[in-house]
Protein backbone atom coordinates (compact mmCIF):
# COMPACT_ATOMS: atom_id res chain seq x y z
CA UNK A 1 0.00 0.00 0.00
CA UNK A 2 0.74 3.54 -0.39
CA UNK A 3 2.32 5.68 2.43
CA UNK A 4 -0.44 8.24 2.03
CA UNK A 5 -3.23 5.50 2.52
CA UNK A 6 -2.07 4.25 5.69
CA UNK A 7 -2.27 8.13 6.94
CA UNK A 8 -6.00 8.23 5.62
CA UNK A 9 -6.49 5.51 7.12
CA UNK A 10 -5.26 6.30 10.78
CA UNK A 11 -6.86 9.72 10.65
CA UNK A 12 -10.44 8.81 8.56
CA UNK A 13 -11.24 5.15 8.48
CA UNK A 14 -9.80 3.98 12.28
CA UNK A 15 -11.71 5.97 14.40
CA UNK A 16 -14.61 5.73 12.03
CA UNK A 17 -14.24 1.72 12.95
CA UNK A 18 -14.29 2.34 16.80
CA UNK A 19 -17.30 4.05 16.69
CA UNK A 20 -18.97 1.65 14.90
CA UNK A 21 -18.05 -1.07 17.07
CA UNK A 22 -18.30 -3.55 14.33
CA UNK A 23 -14.63 -4.13 13.42
CA UNK A 24 -12.29 -6.80 15.42
CA UNK A 25 -9.75 -4.67 17.04
CA UNK A 26 -6.41 -5.87 18.18
CA UNK A 27 -4.04 -4.55 20.89
CA UNK A 28 -0.35 -4.68 20.71
CA UNK A 29 2.56 -2.68 22.00
CA UNK A 30 4.96 -0.61 20.24
CA UNK A 31 8.00 -2.01 19.43
CA UNK A 32 10.04 1.40 20.29
CA UNK A 33 7.73 3.29 22.34
CA UNK A 34 6.54 0.61 24.69
CA UNK A 35 2.49 2.14 24.48
CA UNK A 36 -0.26 0.32 24.06
CA UNK A 37 -2.39 0.81 20.24
CA UNK A 38 -5.55 -0.38 19.04
CA UNK A 39 -5.44 -1.43 15.39
CA UNK A 40 -9.11 -2.63 13.75
CA UNK A 41 -9.10 -4.87 11.30
CA UNK A 42 -10.54 -8.19 9.72
CA UNK A 43 -9.33 -11.62 11.33
CA UNK A 44 -10.18 -14.67 10.30
CA UNK A 45 -10.77 -17.65 12.94
CA UNK A 46 -8.68 -20.84 11.94
CA UNK A 47 -7.96 -23.61 14.16
CA UNK A 48 -6.33 -22.53 16.85
CA UNK A 49 -6.05 -19.32 16.66
CA UNK A 50 -5.92 -16.27 13.83
CA UNK A 51 -5.42 -15.34 10.47
CA UNK A 52 -4.84 -11.22 9.39
CA UNK A 53 -3.40 -10.31 6.40
CA UNK A 54 -2.02 -6.56 6.23
CA UNK A 55 2.09 -7.00 6.49
CA UNK A 56 4.50 -4.44 5.94
CA UNK A 57 2.05 -2.30 8.71
CA UNK A 58 3.78 -1.12 11.39
CA UNK A 59 1.47 -3.04 13.66
CA UNK A 60 2.48 -6.42 11.93
CA UNK A 61 5.90 -5.26 13.03
CA UNK A 62 5.32 -4.18 16.30
CA UNK A 63 3.03 -7.78 17.17
CA UNK A 64 6.17 -9.70 15.52
CA UNK A 65 8.54 -8.16 18.28
CA UNK A 66 6.78 -8.51 20.60
CA UNK A 67 5.62 -11.60 20.02
CA UNK A 68 1.95 -11.45 21.27
CA UNK A 69 -1.17 -9.39 21.07
CA UNK A 70 -4.79 -9.13 22.10
CA UNK A 71 -8.08 -9.63 19.87
CA UNK A 72 -11.41 -8.30 20.83
CA UNK A 73 -13.68 -10.45 18.95
CA UNK A 74 -17.61 -10.28 19.65
CA UNK A 75 -17.41 -8.41 23.35
CA UNK A 76 -14.24 -10.74 24.53
CA UNK A 77 -10.38 -10.50 24.44
CA UNK A 78 -8.35 -13.36 23.43
CA UNK A 79 -4.90 -13.35 23.88
CA UNK A 80 -2.82 -14.56 20.64
CA UNK A 81 0.78 -15.82 21.10
CA UNK A 82 3.18 -16.91 18.39
CA UNK A 83 2.94 -14.63 15.84
CA UNK A 84 4.69 -15.67 12.73
CA UNK A 85 4.12 -14.74 8.19
CA UNK A 86 3.02 -17.43 6.00
CA UNK A 87 2.13 -17.69 2.59
CA UNK A 88 -0.72 -18.02 0.64
CA UNK A 89 -1.31 -21.90 0.25
CA UNK A 90 -0.82 -22.05 3.76
CA UNK A 91 -3.17 -19.59 4.79
CA UNK A 92 -6.02 -20.40 2.14
CA UNK A 93 -5.56 -23.92 3.34
CA UNK A 94 -6.16 -23.02 6.97
CA UNK A 95 -9.12 -21.04 6.05
CA UNK A 96 -9.90 -24.11 3.64
CA UNK A 97 -11.81 -21.01 1.83
CA UNK A 98 -11.05 -18.23 -0.39
CA UNK A 99 -10.51 -15.36 1.22
CA UNK A 100 -12.06 -12.15 -0.29
CA UNK A 101 -9.71 -10.08 -0.89
CA UNK A 102 -9.10 -7.88 -3.92
CA UNK A 103 -6.79 -9.04 -6.57
CA UNK A 104 -5.21 -6.10 -6.64
CA UNK A 105 -3.88 -6.08 -3.65
CA UNK A 106 -1.63 -8.73 -4.50
CA UNK A 107 -1.73 -9.97 -1.28
CA UNK A 108 0.71 -12.94 -0.43
CA UNK A 109 1.45 -13.22 3.24
CA UNK A 110 -0.31 -13.36 6.07
CA UNK A 111 0.35 -12.96 9.93
CA UNK A 112 -1.13 -16.14 11.66
CA UNK A 113 -1.29 -15.74 15.72
CA UNK A 114 -2.07 -18.87 18.35
CA UNK A 115 -4.93 -18.48 20.97
CA UNK A 116 -2.89 -18.78 24.05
Amino acid sequence: MPGWWGHLNSRVFTPRAFKSGKRVVLTHVGRSSGMPYRTPMEAHPVQGGYLVHGLGSDWVRNVLAAGHARLAVDGEEVELVAPRVVGEEEALAALGVVVGRPKSLRITEFLRMDLA
